[in-house]
């Protein structure tokens, strides 16, 4: 899926690892706002872990976080979320 892997994807796209608590933080926040997005899990996904190092110069940082206008946000707080994702 090639919306996976760019920095304009059609949706919010999230890269996650299972252990990570940040990663639970902000589905969690997703979920409880109702806000779509797509997770991709780094374990056992090369592609996702390349893209990863990429977008964070060599840092295996999750979340990070890609949004459809170009934003992206590396290990964000609720706060962050909820400025990014708030209504203008």
């Amino acid at each position: 899926m090639n919306d996976l892997y760019n920095l304009k994807p059609s949706k919010i796209i999230m890269y996650s690892t299972e252990y990570c608590g940040d990663c639970r933080q902000a589905k969690a926040f997703f979920e409880s706002k109702g806000i779509g997005y797509v997770n991709v899990g780094l374990e056992g996904n090369d592609d996702a872990t390349k893209f990863v190092l990429e977008v964070n110069n060599g840092s295996r940082s999750v979340p990070t976080i890609i949004f459809p206008d170009g934003s992206v946000l590396v290990e964000p707080s609720w706060e962050e979320l909820e400025r990014k994702t708030s209504v203008k």
